[in-house]
């Protein structure tokens, strides 16, 4: 008789916790995504005002590393001698570096598009990796943006998501 009580206690006491804490499991989730939503809009906001500082800031480390990169060796191609440092200040700084990738980023993209004519889902949210699914209205398939969390905060992989990728032969 007594595991029976011991059983319908645990029962009673599992309920209990499940009624309570079940609500603020789902606050703390739609928190969470709130905030990875937030990120990702702002970096797209920032894009279309642009407002170079603001989009440096919203994007990870990773991403940042890849652009310095990328402008850096198409400066030595064309004789220029930057350092990687000057450069990431220059992106930091939303000065001449900045205006010029961002300008011809945006030659290429319309952060309005994203804005404006797309829907947003959470696909996929991890400890410190978030996936949101944007559909363009005029396409069949979503395109997945990837966002990290560094430092507690949500910064977009755009050149995570976007990059083309490279194959190994």
């Amino acid at each position: 008789m007594k595991p029976i009580k011991y059983l319908l206690s645990f029962i009673v006491v599992c309920s209990i916790c499940g009624v309570f804490f079940s609500p603020l499991l789902v606050y703390a989730n739609e928190h969470e995504a709130n905030r990875i939503l937030v990120s990702a809009e702002s970096l797209f906001k920032a894009m279309k005002e642009r407002n170079y500082t603001e989009i440096w800031k919203h994007l990870t480390a990773e991403s940042k590393r890849i652009i310095v990169d990328n402008v850096y060796r198409t400066s030595v191609k064309l004789g220029n001698n930057p350092s990687r440092e000057r450069l990431n200040d220059d992106f930091h700084s939303g000065k001449a570096t900045a205006k010029a990738y961002w300008y011809s980023y945006m030659t290429a993209f319309d952060p309005g598009m994203v804005l404006e004519q797309s829907t947003w889902k959470i696909h996929l949210v991890k400890k410190e990796y978030a996936e949101i699914n944007i559909l363009y209205v005029k396409s069949n398939k979503p395109a997945t943006l990837q966002l990290y969390k560094e430092d507690g905060i949500w910064k977009v992989g755009l050149e995570e998501t976007f990059r083309p990728r490279k194959w190994l032969y």
